[in-house]
């Protein structure tokens, strides 16, 4: 799988060590900080969260940073490769604290029991009304921590509609709303997500199919076949760093202490996501986007294959009540441009994201 699935075992080793490195034990040299914390959510979920700030500069609106259906935080923003850390990048940039969190049932958060019984014992995990709370959680602990009132969030994929939840039932909490390759409720014409997709009921077109279960186990390889297609070159490595797409692998592996479970290692993902998206996707709104008051930007790769440009328009049309309502396309950009190469969406993405929160509009 150009250059992934064939990755020798040793490579990946060395990359596990390098995905479990205690927050405190990274190289020195750029003055970032990394702490790790707990919260509790108000049921009682425990959730796993990381401060990544520059040395000294750790002032400002905070900004939280909110995974995608299947691979947790640290693996999605913070891993210890160059061009790896979307929260290191934005916290040098905006010399503001970024946080880096897990919903219950990913990474070092709290996962519910059912995740450790056969996958078909239980219905979707951790659905979004669910995920709210941990965002809560979480955003007070950086509210606390920081001494500001609002928040910044910034959600990529499944963790954009998870974000814009949460910001429509507390408004007042949320300042600056960044949603990445986030699903709206566009229409019903969604390759993987709509009716006639392997996820859709054939029986209901419009529900999911009921058999789904749980959670589901990945291996590192399953991670890329669809990033892949999406990249329009044949070399992929000359759009996607290597040691990223390693790095990235061996950190959604380690996230999971059951993942040594199987062969080859696979780590649980909940597929809360994946209902909820799937209704998002098909019309279903999980929420109102005219309650949110925040500034908001909303960022599509072209060559995205999760969100659709209806589902940035549906947005700004609804978001009635922000303060301010920004679009942008990236152009040849894919899903993963956080984790593509610098001249392929990348940077582009961080002057954008750095503009937008360091401008306060007035």
């Amino acid at each position: 799988m150009h250059g992934i699935a064939n990755v020798r075992w040793g490579k990946w080793l060395v990359c596990m060590a390098l995905a479990v490195i205690p927050a405190g034990a990274w190289a020195a040299d750029d003055a970032v900080l990394r702490t790790d914390f707990r919260v509790t959510t108000e049921d009682g979920v425990g959730i796993h969260v990381r401060q990544v700030a520059v040395r000294g500069h750790a002032s400002g609106e905070p900004l939280i940073l909110v995974h995608g259906a299947r691979v947790p935080g640290i693996a999605s923003f913070d891993l210890p490769v160059p061009g790896g850390s979307l929260a290191a990048d934005l916290a040098r940039r905006t010399q503001r604290p970024v946080y880096v969190m897990d919903a219950r049932g990913y990474g070092g958060s709290d996962r519910p029991v059912a995740m450790s019984k056969p996958a078909e014992a239980s219905p979707p995990l951790s659905r979004g009304y669910e995920v709210v709370r941990d965002l809560d959680a979480v955003v007070r602990a950086a509210s606390r921590r920081s001494g500001h009132a609002t928040v910044a969030l910034l959600g990529w994929a499944t963790g954009g509609m998870w974000v814009a939840y949460y910001a429509s039932l507390h408004p007042e909490r949320v300042g600056h709303l960044v949603l990445l390759n986030a699903l709206y409720g566009g229409t019903s014409a969604h390759a993987m997500l709509g009716p006639g997709s392997s996820l859709s009921d054939p029986q209901h077109p419009g529900r999911l199919v009921p058999d789904v279960g749980g959670y589901a186990r990945y291996t590192a390889a399953q991670l890329f076949p669809v990033w892949d297609r999406s990249i329009p070159v044949e070399d992929k490595a000359s759009w996607r760093d290597p040691a990223v797409a390693e790095a990235y692998g061996a950190a959604a592996i380690a996230s999971d202490p059951d993942a040594s479970s199987t062969t080859p290692p696979s780590f649980r993902a909940p597929l809360g996501a994946l209902e909820d998206s799937f209704y998002q996707a098909n019309g279903r709104r999980l929420f109102d986007a005219s309650s949110i008051t925040a500034r908001v930007l909303v960022i599509r790769s072209q060559l995205d294959f999760w969100s659709r440009p209806e589902d940035a328009t549906g947005f700004a049309h609804d978001a009635s009540h922000a303060r301010s309502v920004q679009l942008l396309t990236l152009p040849d950009a894919t899903h993963l441009v956080h984790l593509d190469r610098a001249q392929h969406g990348r940077d582009r993405l961080l002057d954008v994201v750095t503009g937008f929160l360091t401008d306060d509009g007035s």
